[in-house]
């Protein structure tokens, strides 16, 4: 097979691959480099703009209202067309047990310009890396219009960590990692990050900042239930998802802080109850705080959750709000980086919306990605959606515009 060989899926212990209907076999990872982009290798020890990597340094610094243009006065977006714009606003969810043909040939068929690994797999990273090339592969064929792909994976810890198996450490559960010195987890975090890289990931939707109390965290069944929050009180949370974000960040992967504008003081998950409402969080709120520090400090990217809140935006999940993305984040705290949603592809919370609708809400409401992971099934109804909007829509279109350049500056395209 000429310097390759074919990895078989196996259900039952979480192997790569596919030999199954809609599926295609994913080739051995010793037969590609780790880059994410056009062409580009990397040794595993980090990333770059060139390979993918949502760039290091200060945040972006556009806003709403920002003018197009990026460097020398040159709009990044020049020369593409809608649907290619549109692409790098969408994340497609991609299984790391069966991945299935569908998920790959939306980056050529609707120019889907970022992947996450969804699911659970103990395959181990060389396979994971494969996985991940035969998605970026598709880069220089012009299906991102040579943008690199962000690679996206939750890897947390606990009882959310997507990958495991050889070359990827077992993570202790945030609440765990809580009880580490910050000086310690931010050594341990270096070592997780580096072997995300290592496999071609680049961005980590995390930490978790969510601020659950202490006596209502068993109830808490998104964060506190679980395991997820790094400790009860602002400073602990502060103080633990700093040291993970800087370790990983030497390791050149991204985080993205979620749940905004937090799931602390919620009982239902919105991935499998709708009408999860939180009636307590205002824009003053010990939660919203940290998400301000995490603004402060330089986060790239935020994750913005789809629980409503009664004090912010009664009755509108915060993902479709305007007064929570561009009023509270984006305005009172100051956000101009990339804002991406929690799955709007089979959240029970947003169910009523058809996945359409979802997408343009999101994007109106100024989020910049949105996240269709559980069910890639969706995607096209999205995407069609988004692009007939920006045809009859010139606002929206400009809206879309914004997105897609903020999505570029954070891949290192300005």
């Amino acid at each position: 097979m000429r310097g390759f060989t074919w990895v078989v899926v196996v259900l039952l212990t979480g192997s790569l691959g596919a030999c199954t209907a809609g599926t295609q076999p994913v080739p051995d990872s010793t037969s590609a480099s780790l880059g994410t982009g056009a062409g580009s290798a990397s040794s595993g020890s980090g990333t770059s703009s060139a390979t993918g990597a949502p760039t290091a340094g200060p945040p972006p610094t556009s806003s709403p209202s920002a003018p197009a243009g990026g460097a020398n006065g040159v709009d990044p977006l020049a020369g593409w067309s809608l649907e290619e714009k549109v692409g790098q606003i969408v994340m497609v969810g991609v299984s790391t047990s069966a991945p299935q043909r569908s998920s790959h040939d939306l980056v050529a068929s609707a120019h889907v310009g970022n992947v996450f690994l969804q699911g659970r797999t103990s395959a181990g990273r060389q396979r994971v890396a494969a996985l991940v090339h035969w998605f970026t592969d598709q880069v220089p064929s012009g299906a991102t219009h040579g943008a690199p792909m962000i690679v996206a994976t939750d890897q947390e810890g606990g009882l959310v960590q997507t990958l495991s198996g050889d070359g990827f450490s077992t993570i202790p559960s945030a609440l765990e990692q809580g009880g580490l010195p910050p000086s310690e987890l931010r050594s341990a975090a270096a070592t997780w990050g580096s072997e995300l890289a290592a496999a071609g990931v680049t961005l980590d939707l995390a930490p978790v900042v969510d601020v659950p109390t202490e006596g209502g965290a068993a109830g808490n069944a998104p964060v506190g239930a679980l395991r997820r929050a790094y400790g009860f009180t602002a400073a602990d949370v502060e103080a633990h998802a700093d040291a993970f974000t800087d370790g990983l960040a030497g390791a050149g992967v991204a985080v993205a802080p979620k749940h905004f504008p937090g799931l602390g003081r919620v009982t239902g998950s919105t991935d499998s109850a709708a009408g999860v409402v939180d009636d307590l969080t205002d824009a003053y709120s010990e939660q919203v705080q940290v998400f301000r520090h995490e603004v402060a400090r330089g986060a790239r990217f935020v994750m913005v959750g789809t629980a409503s809140y009664a004090r912010l935006d009664p009755g509108t999940p915060a993902a479709f709000s305007p007064a929570v993305v561009q009023g509270l984040l984006r305005g009172q705290l100051g956000f101009g980086g990339v804002v991406i949603t929690d799955d709007l592809s089979g959240a029970a919370q947003v169910a009523a919306w058809s996945p359409g609708d979802r997408a343009v809400k999101a994007i109106e409401a100024g989020c910049d990605i949105v996240l269709a992971s559980k069910d890639p099934g969706v995607v096209p109804a999205m995407v069609s959606a988004l692009v007939e909007r920006a045809r009859t829509d010139p606002a929206f279109a400009a809206t879309v515009d914004r997105a897609a350049r903020r999505v570029l500056a954070a891949k290192g395209i300005a």
